[in-house]
Formats: structure tokens, C-alpha cells, sequence
């Protein structure tokens, strides 16, 4: 642990000698970093707030990340190296996160949820040089002190100052800090993993700082927008997505400690937010209480929806009963979170598409690495500087993902000829059944048109006849039957689409971010 981590010096490597991973052009963005985030902003304007509790002016603000990124680098935190960060969606969070990544040191936020287990694997995997948690992170105390990793505990007092303590003491030292570069690694996340461990995700900050660009162009985030922050930080909906873009702009965010629906519309109805952006799950909870909860007709400038399709229906549903355009866009952890979005109006808004390339590069690949022309399907490729330049440690990973300077995303999807994009599934995911190619978001869409079914979700499963069946769980607002839906599907589907059995479920498992995955869907009914 105490060497710099190897990974370092071999991504430096790879930025200055390889032709395959770097995009082609850098765009004519500004690659600032995380350090000049807030600098040239109002210091007496709102820069957080946190529902019950204190509000942080810019100057405050920064004040508190300088303090604290001398604290942290006079307790040793070296440049180049991981600080493990376990705390809840809190002020706690942004100050201790950019306090990192100001250091010259590489910040991985990590679910407080996790196990003892997962834990140990996230930290080993980044090597990580700290963790700091909050005092009540038993379980993520417990796996760094198996590992032998200094702990560091942050806490924040009712005037909203964070103190670090380190072994029971209180860390007051402080000493000048190292000024990362466009090039040095800020964040390091790890993907979901679809058939095996999640890989390691290491992003630069002139790959962050590329995509905040990007969002707030693209939505038209100013000083006078408030975001409500309601995915979690440690994932890049919540931290890039959301939070950090809403600091680009100089605009301010709500942080409640979680999403909860009871408390959704009094908080925006109390800080004026102007957006949000959730999973598609988040939207549904919304729309599913909105008359019980008295929510208004019109309040939000705009609804963001990432991180899983959003299905027609519930876009129309949306807009109809909140009064606000709706944009689905599309975001991966190794793009730096977004690559396309619909636009606000005047700008196109295509319910069941994500929408045209936000300063990137969208292509379309065959498996033979040949870019497709348009209205021709096959899989997503990008480039841009958001684009991480490599997986950690993982070369086999890095030759099945780069070809010829594009990522390849794993998604398969169609370009039309006004360059909207439309996603039609996971390679991985599509149903093969007797050689007929279905993808379960179209499935997905047709159940949804159902007026009983709120949620649900297509996966194949084997099939001894047709090699794959088609078969979907579905969470239900009124009385219905399988029958019933599977006959509804019958309008809208061809035969060969319609599932097979229809699970009617109390919930559907999710992850941490609340996103539903169809391999843990199908391994659930495939018991």
C-alpha cells in the first residue's frame, strides 16, 4: 500500500503513446479541472442546501474544500493514489469528494450499503491509500481496518462545518497541495458488470471536466437553476449527472439524504428547484403517488431521465400530468456519464429515443469493427474527451472495448438520418428465439402500454423448442391477469415477441441505484 498505484504511470503511458485509445479530436474544449470548478463564482450565492439543516454559500463552500485538502494532504494523502469515500448524499459528501480530487489524490465513492465483502473488493481494487466514512460506517470500518487501511472519520457540525478526525484525533494540521493536471485521474468508479466482476473505471479530470460542459450546454444550466438531487452520489447520475454540473453553472442543488416520495414535491415547492433527473423506477414512484401527494400541475423547467429506457407511456405520462418537457438521455461510467439527450424545446424531444450526441461522437459498429451507415442496426460506438481511456488492469477488457479510437458500448442501437439514436438493447441481453433477434425494451414499452401494469420487464430464459423463450415480471396498479396482459401484447407485438409467462410481482429486485438489471430478474424466476 505504500507504493503509488502501477495503473497510474501505465494510463500516463498510454495517453502519450497510443493510437488506439485516445479520442481523435479534443473538440476545442476547455480541460480545466475539478480544482477550478467554482472558482469564478458569485462567493454570497447558494451553493447548497440540505433540507433540515444548513445552507452553504460558494464562498463558504469553497472555503471549506481548501481547508480541508490541506488538512487531508498534511495527514499524508498522497497524489496519484485512492481515497475510498463512504458517507451518504450529504455536504459531507461534495466537500470531502472535491477536498480529494483537489489534492492531486483519486477519489472512489463507494455505496454505504455495500458488504464487508464488497467493500474489501472495491478497496483492494483501488488500492486505496485512505477510506473516510462517517461514524456510523461499521460495516466499511470494519473491511479497511481487515485490510489495514488508515481510516479518517468526517463529521459535520450544525453550523455546517466538516472536521476530519484520524485514530480518535482531530486533524488541524495543514499543508499546501500539489495542483492536479487535465491528465491526472480524479475519479475512479467501477462498472455494474454484466457477466463478470465490475471493472475498474479510472477518469481524468479533463474527462470530467469535458462532460459538465456537455450537460450544461445542453439542458442551458445558469446561476438562476436549482437541481434536487435525488440519485445517489457515489454513482455518475448523481455526482456527474447532477450535482456537479449543477455546480458548473453556478447554480445551486438541493441534497436530501435519500430520494423519498413523501418529501419529493415539499421540497421542491420550498427551494423552487427548477429540475431534476432520476432512473426511469424514481419517475414511476412519482407519477404512481402525484394526486396522492398533491403534486402541481407545473413546477420544474425540465425532467431528466437517465441510466435505464424510459418507456413512451410513462414520457407521455409524465409531461402530461407535470407540465414539464421531459428529456431522456443516455449516460455510461465510461463515457464520464452523458453521451446523447433530447433537447429542450425548440430542440427535438423523441419519446423512445435518447436523443442526438452531446459533444460526442456517436457511430454505429458491426461485430467486424465497421462503422454502419444510417437506419442500420448494430452496436453504439463514441468518442470524445469524456471517454475514459482505459479499463484498470484489465488489457483484454481494453482490446474487446477500443477499435480504431472508438468505445464500443455494449448497447446495440440505430442512428437515424437526423442523427437521433435509438437504443433497442444490451448485446448481451437480446433474445435469441429460433434466430428471431428480440429486444426486450420493446417488449418492455408494449406491457407498459397496459393501463394495470406500473412497472415490468422483459428476459429470456432457455428454452429446449426455441433455444431462448421470452418471459416478463410486472408489478400491477389494478386487477389483472397473464392472460389478460399477454393478450394486450398480442395488439402490439408480433407472436413470436409476446411472452410466454407473465410474473405478476410485488416488486422487482433492483440495484443500489435503482436500476432494474435483467440478469438478476431472470436468475430470480429462472429459480
Amino acid at each position: 500500500m505504500a507504493q503509488k498505484n502501477e495503473w497510474i504511470t501505465k494510463v500516463a503511458v498510454f495517453l502519450r503513446f497510443s493510437t488506439i485509445l485516445l479520442p481523435s479530436s479534443q473538440g476545442g474544449i476547455n480541460l480545466s479541472t475539478l480544482s477550478n470548478l467554482i472558482a469564478n463564482h458569485p462567493t454570497g450565492k447558494n451553493a447548497i442546501l440540505i433540507p433540515n439543516g444548513p445552507t452553504t454559500t460558494y464562498g463558504q463552500f469553497a472555503d471549506q474544500i481548501e481547508r480541508i485538502s490541506e488538512t487531508l494532504s498534511a495527514a499524508g494523502v498522497e497524489k496519484g493514489r485512492t481515497v475510498s469515500i463512504v458517507l451518504e448524499n450529504s455536504l459531507d459528501f461534495m466537500i470531502t469528494f472535491l477536498a480529494v480530487t483537489g489534492t492531486g489524490a483519486i477519489a472512489a465513492p463507494l455505496n454505504p450499503a455495500y458488504t464487508n465483502e464488497e467493500f474489501k473488493f472495491y478497496m483492494e481494487d483501488t488500492e486505496s491509500q485512505l477510506v473516510i466514512i462517517s461514524p456510523n460506517a461499521d460495516t466499511a470500518k470494519d473491511a479497511a481496518t481487515e485490510l489495514d487501511i488508515p481510516i479518517a472519520t468526517a463529521v459535520l457540525d450544525s453550523d455546517g462545518q466538516l472536521s476530519i478526525s484520524k485514530s480518535g484525533s482531530l486533524l488541524t494540521a495543514r499543508s499546501s497541495v500539489e495542483t492536479p493536471s487535465d491528465d491526472d485521474i480524479a475519479l475512479f468508479l467501477h462498472t455494474s458488470g454484466t457477466t463478470s466482476r465490475p471493472k475498474g473505471v479510472p477518469l481524468t479530470h479533463g474527462n470530467l471536466m469535458a462532460s459538465l460542459e456537455n450537460i450544461v450546454n445542453t439542458y442551458r444550466l445558469t446561476q438562476d437553476d436549482l437541481a434536487m438531487v435525488v440519485m445517489p452520489l457515489f454513482h455518475v447520475h448523481g455526482l456527474i449527472g447532477v450535482s456537479l454540473s449543477a455546480l458548473k453553472s453556478g447554480g445551486s442543488m438541493v441534497i436530501p439524504s435519500r430520494f423519498s416520495a413523501g418529501s419529493f414535491w415539499k421540497i421542491q415547492k420550498e427551494t423552487n428547484a427548477t429540475w431534476y433527473s432520476a432512473v426511469p423506477t424514481i419517475h414511476q414512484i412519482l407519477l404512481m403517488r402525484a394526486d396522492e401527494d398533491n403534486a402541481p400541475k407545473e413546477s420544474f423547467r425540465f425532467i431528466r431521465s437517465c441510466s435505464a429506457a424510459l418507456a413512451p407511456s410513462v414520457f407521455n405520462q409524465l409531461e402530461d400530468r407535470f407540465g414539464a418537457p421531459v428529456l431522456e438521455a443516455y449516460g455510461m461510467t465510461e463515457a464520464s456519464h452523458q453521451m446523447s439527450s433530447n433537447l429542450l424545446p425548440p430542440g427535438a424531444r423523441n419519446p423512445g429515443t435518447v436523443g442526438s450526441g452531446t459533444g460526442v461522437e456517436i457511430g454505429i459498429m458491426n461485430e467486424d469493427g465497421v462503422l454502419l451507415g444510417t437506419n442500420k442496426t448494430g452496436e453504439v460506438v463514441i468518442k470524445g474527451p469524456n471517454v475514459t481511456h482505459g479499463y484498470h488492469n484489465n488489457p483484454e477488457a481494453n482490446l474487446e472495448a477500443f477499435t480504431n479510437g472508438w468505445f464500443r458500448t455494449g448497447d446495440q442501437g440505430i442512428l437515424s438520418t437526423e442523427s437521433i439514436l435509438t437504443l433497442t438493447g444490451r448485446l448481451k441481453e437480446l433474445i435469441n428465439r429460433a434466430g428471431e433477434k428480440i429486444s426486450p425494451l420493446e417488449v418492455d414499452a408494449a406491457i407498459l402500454q397496459h393501463p394495470g401494469v406500473s412497472e415490468a420487464v422483459c428476459f429470456g430464459v432457455p428454452d429446449e423448442k426455441y433455444g431462448e423463450a421470452v418471459q416478463a415480471a410486472v408489478v400491477i396498479s389494478s386487477s389483472t391477469t397473464e392472460s389478460d396482459i399477454q393478450a394486450f401484447c398480442g395488439q402490439h407485438l408480433a407472436d413470436f415477441k409476446i411472452p410466454d409467462r407473465v410474473y405478476i410481482v410485488d416488486e422487482l429486485p433492483r440495484t443500489a441505484t435503482g436500476k432494474i438489471q435483467r440478469r438478476h430478474v431472470a436468475a430470480k424466476f429462472a429459480e
